[in-house]
């Protein structure tokens, strides 16, 4: 349950990069957009490479020029200055898109996450929607960004989805990642209250953020 726009085909090249100085050879990005089942996850004792500043990656294969190139347009040419107390990474809020809602469905998760747990979105059954996460990497890399979506019912887990985000650096902007289209679930026994267990994490397993919200499935928007 519940594109690809500038931001997401910069992160899939700065993937290829960040692949490229750990291994020094260009490898396929195989990272995709599509949810993966719970039972097709698992662990193949994968090792993410070696984390690497972003002063190294910059001072690294200076005489290649193709992938200086790279390197300057997805990381530009010099260092972004951000507050030394904020954290590397900041997911800044989370959008329901549709088309058919009356207004913006928004949450704003640099606010407070306990009073999100009690509040409740509305969705009417059956139309189509994606989901559009907003963040901000402020010193280095972060590689293998996914959002992890886990969904219970009357206290029973119904759905688990995980999105591949990618690989991205530092800038002053925000990077956007936004997921595939989906339909929400509709029906009379589809309808009712969904609780939803959020998690930002990557490669390393690091939570960056974790967050509980609530979704409303209604045959309509106003009942």
């Amino acid at each position: 349950m519940l594109g690809t726009d500038v931001c997401e085909f910069g992160g899939q090249f700065l993937e290829l990069l960040w692949l490229t100085v750990c291994y020094r050879g260009i490898m396929a990005d195989k990272e995709t957009d599509t949810p993966i089942a719970e039972d097709d996850e698992t662990d193949l004792n994968y090792q993410p490479p070696a984390q690497k500043s972003l002063q190294e990656i910059q001072e690294l294969d200076k005489d290649d020029e193709s992938l200086t190139k790279y390197k300057q347009a997805l990381l530009g040419s010099g260092p972004v200055v951000a507050d030394p107390t904020l954290p590397n990474l900041q997911v800044t809020r989370l959008t329901l898109m549709c088309d058919q809602a009356p207004g913006p469905i928004t949450m704003d998760l640099t606010g407070d996450l306990v009073a999100l747990k009690k509040q409740n979105f509305t969705m009417k059954e059956g139309v189509d929607y994606r989901v559009k996460i907003h963040f901000k990497v402020n010193r280095e890399i972060v590689s293998g960004l996914k959002y992890v979506h886990l969904t219970y019912k009357k206290g029973l887990r119904v759905d688990k989805a995980v999105y591949m985000v990618g690989s991205y650096g530092p800038r002053a902007e925000e990077h956007e990642f936004l997921t595939p289209v989906e339909e929400a679930p509709k029906g009379l026994l589809a309808r009712g209250g969904y609780h939803i267990k959020s998690h930002f994490t990557d490669d390393d397993k690091k939570d960056h953020l974790s967050w509980e919200w609530n979704l409303q499935i209604k045959k309509d928007w106003d009942q």
